[in-house]
C-alpha cells in the first residue's frame, strides 16, 4: 500500500539536530576535506546552489507542539453526570491547574459534550443556563485570567430543531438553516444526532463561518470536533465528514483557533486530517466506563500501542496524535497500578501525543504530580518527535526516536504479566557502538556509559523504563528516510512498491540414502509465509481475546477471537497475495474486508446449525497483487464470534528450484537461480552454521553454485539451507520523480548518503553546505539496496547540511543518511 509521507515531511526540509533552523541560525559553508562516491560520478562541478531549507512547520501553523491541559470528559464518565462541567467545577479545575500544573506548561481547559442547551436566533448553540447561571463568558474570562486557553465541543452536521426552525444565517442575507442540510436528509454523525450538511450550497459555509465568528467573539481558543468520519467506527463513506472538517478548519484557523478531531480517525485519510487539523484521536475513548470505580483500565491503555504503531509516521509538528486523556494523576480513581500509570505517561510522552489529563486536578496524589510534572518527560513530549517501534516483541517492545540535539530517547515496555529483563541494542535504533551515556529519565539519574546497548533489569509487569542516550563524538548515527528530521521537497512517497524488504527463503535439500528415490518436484512458482494469530505484525483493534489449547485443529492450537461487532484485525504485509484463515461454525458470522483502504467484499464463516466445526478454513483471499506493501483489515459484522487463526502471505519465489535432491556422499555441484541480484545475498546458513563463501558456495553469472563437497558432506535425510537477502534500511524507501530533493542537517565531521540503485533512476546532485560537490549516477542494471552513493569525512566539526537533488526526469530514491559526530 502506498503511504504518502506526512505533509510535514513533504514540506519540511532539514534535520535540526541542534535546533539551528528552529532558532533561525544559519549553517556555515565549510568545504569538504574529502569526498568519495560508491556510484559512478563526475568531478565536483560548480554552478547551481543548494535549495533553501523549508521550515518543519509552516508559518502560522498552530501545531508546533502537543497541547497540554485538562479535559472534562473522563470525570463526566466517572461520575455518570454532567455536573463536572458546571461553572464552579470548571473554575475549580482551572485554579488547580494554575497552582499545580501550569508552571510545567499545562494551559488548556476543554469543556466536552453537554455544555449547551439550545440555540440562538441564528441557529448557533447557546451555553446551558443550568451549568452556567452567570453565563459561560464568566467561566471563559476566569480561565483566561489564569493565563489559560479554553475549548468547546462540537460535532458535524446541523440539529433537526435548527433545521426545522429555518432560522436566518448570521451575516448571510437570504440564507436559512433549512437551506444547509443535504437532501434527502441523512445522518451526519455516529449517533444520528444531526443531519448532514450540503456544502454545494454557499449558505452552509456561511453557517460554519458564523459559528467560528461566535466562538472568536466569546474568546474560545480550541474546538474538539467529535464523531468525525471516515473514522468513529464508520469508514465506508456512508457518512463522510471531510467537508465539515475542511470548512471548520478554514473558519477556525483564520481566527487562530486550534482544531482537534475525534475519534478513532481512519489512518487511510491521514494526509487529509493533517492538512486540515492540529490533532486527531487515533482510538476510541480511553475511559473504561467503570462508573465510580475507575477512569481507565490497563486494557484501554495497552491497546494504544497498536494505534501508536499504526500512526507514528503520520504525526509530528503540523498535527499530533491524540491518545485521549492521560489519567495518571490519582491512583484511587485512575484504575491503574503505579507501574501502569508510569507506562501510560511514558507512552504519551514518547509518541508526542497531546499531553492532557482528565483527572480531578484538585485531588492529584504524590505520584500523579510526579508523573505529570517531570520536566525531562515533558521535554520529550514537547519536542514533538513520535517514537518508532524498534523491536516486534509484543510483550517487551522497545520504541525510540532521534532527538533534535542528537540524543535518542528510548522506552522499554513490559506488557507481559511477570518481571522481565529488556534489552535495546544501539544498532537497532540506528546508533553506532561507543561510550554512549545513558540516563534514566524518570529517576532523573545518569546510569553510566554503555558500549553496545543497555539492559533494563527486572522491569515489572506492565512497567516501563524511559532512557535518554547521548552519544559521544565520533559515533555514527543512521537516520532512516522516514525519520522526522529528514526533509523532502517534491512529490515524495514512502515505499508503495518501491521498497525492497530484507527477506530469506529456505532451500529444502533431500539427501538420498543409497537406493532411495527422490521426491516428486513441488511448485516453485511462489512461496507461502504463514503468520499465526500471535504474530507481532498483526494489529488487533477492540476487545480481542486469545485462546490456546482448544484441541479442535487450530494452527498452532490457538486463535484470537472477539464477540463485538466493529472489532477488527489488520495486517500490513509485503507480497502478491493474502489469505484469511479462520474456522467455520454456526457461531461465526460475516466479516467485512478492506484491502489497501478499498472495499474488498465480505466473507461468511457461518455454518448451518448442527454442522460440525471446520478448522483452518480459507474464507477470503486475494492474489495477483503488485509485489509490494499492502494492508488488509477484517472487521466483524455479525454472528456471535469472529475468529482469526492465521494469515497466509503469498510472496515471490527467490530460489529456483526451491527444493533439490542429492545422493548421499556423491553429490554434484548444484546451481540455484536467484530472484534477487546475487550481490544482495548476505548469508547462506544451515541452522546456526553459516556456509563459507568461496568454499561451500560461489556465485556464477548471478546464480549460486552449491559445492559438491559441501552437499556430499550432508547426512541422509532432510536439510534446510536458508538464503538471506539484504533489503532497504528498515525495509522501506522514499521515492519521487521530477523536481525533488531531500536533505539532512547534522552536527559532526562526516556524512554518507545511502540509497538504492535501479534501472529507472538517473543522476542526482549532491550539495554540501550550500555548494554543489558531486553529481552521482544512481542507475544500475538491477535493483540494489543500501548503496553508499556519497560519502564525505574529515569535515570541521560543526553544523552541516547535505542535500540530494534529482538531476534527471527519472526516479529518485533515498533510503537513509549516516553521519559521524
Amino acid at each position: 500500500m502506498s503511504r504518502p509521507l506526512p505533509s510535514s515531511h513533504r514540506r519540511g526540509s532539514a534535520l535540526m539536530l541542534t535546533g539551528l533552523a528552529m532558532l533561525g541560525l544559519v549553517v556555515g559553508a565549510a568545504a569538504p576535506a574529502h569526498a568519495a562516491s560508491t556510484g559512478r560520478s563526475t568531478p565536483a562541478p560548480s554552478g547551481p546552489a543548494a535549495p533553501d531549507p523549508i521550515p518543519r512547520v509552516a508559518e502560522g501553523d498552530l501545531a508546533t507542539a502537543p497541547y497540554m491541559g485538562w479535559s472534562s470528559y473522563s470525570l463526566q464518565v466517572y461520575t455518570g453526570e454532567n455536573h463536572i462541567i458546571d461553572a464552579d467545577q470548571i473554575i475549580a479545575q482551572s485554579d488547580a491547574m494554575h497552582e499545580k500544573l501550569q508552571p510545567y506548561g499545562y494551559n488548556r481547559i476543554n469543556i466536552d459534550a453537554a455544555w449547551n442547551d439550545g440555540f440562538d436566533a441564528y441557529g448557533r448553540p447557546t451555553p446551558s443556563a443550568e451549568h452556567y447561571p452567570d453565563g459561560l463568558q464568566t467561566v471563559i474570562d476566569h480561565v483566561h485570567a489564569n493565563g489559560q486557553e479554553i475549548g468547546l465541543y462540537f460535532i458535524p452536521g446541523v440539529g433537526p430543531e435548527v433545521y426545522e426552525a429555518a432560522l436566518p444565517v448570521w451575516n448571510a442575507p437570504g440564507c436559512t438553516t433549512h437551506d444547509i442540510a443535504k437532501q434527502p436528509l441523512s445522518r451526519a454523525d455516529y449517533w444520528g444526532i444531526g443531519y448532514a450538511l450540503d456544502f454545494d450550497n454557499p449558505c452552509t459555509t456561511a453557517y460554519i463561518e458564523s459559528m467560528a465568528a461566535m466562538l472568536e467573539d466569546w474568546g474560545v481558543d480550541f474546538v474538539k470536533f467529535d464523531s468525525v468520519t471516515p473514522g468513529s467506527g464508520i469508514s465506508d463513506l456512508s457518512i463522510d465528514a471531510r467537508a465539515d472538517v475542511a470548512a471548520w478548519s478554514k473558519a477556525l484557523h483564520s481566527r487562530g483557533i486550534w482544531f482537534e478531531l475525534s475519534w478513532a480517525l481512519d489512518p487511510a485519510y491521514a494526509d487529509y486530517w493533517r492538512e486540515h487539523a492540529d490533532g486527531w484521536r487515533v482510538d476510541w475513548d480511553v475511559e473504561c466506563y467503570c462508573q465510580n470505580e475507575a477512569m481507565v483500565s490497563w486494557q484501554t491503555i495497552s491497546r494504544t500501542f497498536g494505534k501508536a504503531e499504526e500512526w507514528w509516521r503520520h504525526t509530528g509538528p503540523g498535527g499530533f496524535a491524540d491518545f485521549d486523556s492521560l489519567n495518571v494523576g490519582n491512583g484511587r480513581m485512575d484504575g491503574l497500578t503505579a507501574d501502569e500509570r508510569r507506562t501510560a505517561a511514558t507512552l504519551w510522552a514518547m509518541q508526542a501525543a497531546q499531553f492532557f489529563t482528565g483527572d480531578d486536578l484538585t485531588q492529584l496524589d504524590e505520584l500523579g504530580i510526579e508523573l505529570l510534572t517531570n520536566k525531562e518527560v515533558i521535554a520529550i513530549n514537547q519536542a514533538g518527535i513520535p517514537a518508532h517501534p524498534v523491536t516486534s516483541d509484543t510483550k517487551h517492545p522497545v520504541w525510540a526516536s532521534l532527538q533534535d540535539d542528537g540524543s535518542y530517547v528510548v522506552a522499554l515496555y513490559n506488557l507481559g504479566t511477570s518481571a522481565a529483563d529488556i534489552t535495546v541494542d544501539w544498532t537497532a535504533i540506528g546508533l553506532g557502538d561507543g561510550k554512549n551515556k545513558v540516563r534514566d529519565v524518570w529517576a532523573r539519574k545518569d546510569i553510566g556509559t554503555h558500549q553496545t546497548g543497555y539492559t533494563a533489569d527486572a522491569v515489572p509487569p506492565h512497567g516501563a523504563r524511559l532512557l535518554r542516550v547521548t552519544p559521544p563524538r565520533g559515533v555514527d548515527s543512521t537516520v532512516n528516510g522516514d525519520a522526522i528530521q529528514v526533509g523532502y521537497s517534491g512529490d515524495w512517497h514512502r515505499s508503495g512498491g518501491d521498497e525492497v524488504a530484507a527477506t530469506s527463503q529456505d532451500l529444502a535439500v533431500t539427501v538420498l540414502a543409497p537406493g532411495e528415490e527422490p521426491p516428486a518436484p513441488g511448485d516453485t512458482s511462489h512461496r507461502i509465509v504463514t503468520l499465526n494469530d500471535t504474530s507481532p505484525e498483526i494489529a488487533y483493534s477492540g476487545s480481542w481475546n486469545h485462546s490456546t489449547g482448544r484441541g479442535v485443529g487450530d494452527h498452532e492450537d490457538d486463535v484470537h477471537w472477539t464477540e463485538k461487532a466493529g472489532d477488527s484485525v489488520s495486517l500490513t504485509f509485503r507480497g502478491t497475495g493474502i489469505r484469511y484463515i479462520t474456522e467455520k461454525d454456526e457461531s461465526q458470522g460475516s466479516v467485512a474486508i478492506t484491502l489497501d483502504g478499498q472495499d474488498a467484499g465480505t466473507a461468511d464463516a457461518s455454518l448451518p446449525a448442527g454442522t460440525p466445526r471446520q478448522s483452518q478454513q480459507v474464507v477470503w483471499s486475494a492474489t495477483g497483487l503488485d509485489d509490494g506493501e499492502h494492508t488488509v483489515t477484517v472487521t466483524m459484522q455479525d454472528g456471535r464470534f469472529m475468529l482469526l487463526d492465521r494469515f497466509d502471505i503469498e510472496q515471490v519465489n527467490l530460489l529456483d528450484p526451491n527444493a533439490v535432491s542429492v545422493p548421499q556422499g556423491a553429490a554434484e555441484a548444484t546451481r540455484i537461480a536467484l530472484g534477487r541480484d546475487a550481490g544482495e545475498l548476505t548469508r547462506i546458513a544451515n541452522g546456526t552454521t553459516t556456509l563459507t563463501k568461496g568454499a561451500d558456495w560461489t556465485v556464477d553469472d548471478g546464480d549460486v553454485i552449491l559445492s559438491a563437497a559441501y552437499l556430499s558432506s550432508l547426512k541422509a535425510g532432510q536439510s534446510t539451507l536458508r538464503f538471506s537477502f539484504r533489503g532497504d534500511v528498515a525495509d522501506d524507501v522514499q521515492a519521487a520523480s521530477g523536481d525533488a530533493w531531500t536533505d539532512l542537517t547534522f552536527t559532526g565531521t562526516g556524512v554518507t548518503w545511502i540509497a538504492p540503485q535501479a534501472p529507472d533512476q538517473g543522476e542526482v546532485r549532491i550539495f554540501l553546505d550550500g555548494a554543489l560537490v558531486k553529481t552521482v549516477d544512481t542507475r544500475a542494471d538491477a535493483r540494489l539496496t543500501q548503496r553508499e552513493l556519497y560519502t564525505v569525512s574529515g569535515l570541521k566539526r560543526g553544523e552541516h547540511r547535505i542535500v540530494v537533488q534529482n538531476a534527471s526526469g527519472g526516479v529518485i530514491r533515498s533510503d537513509a543518511f549516516r553521519f559521524t559526530r
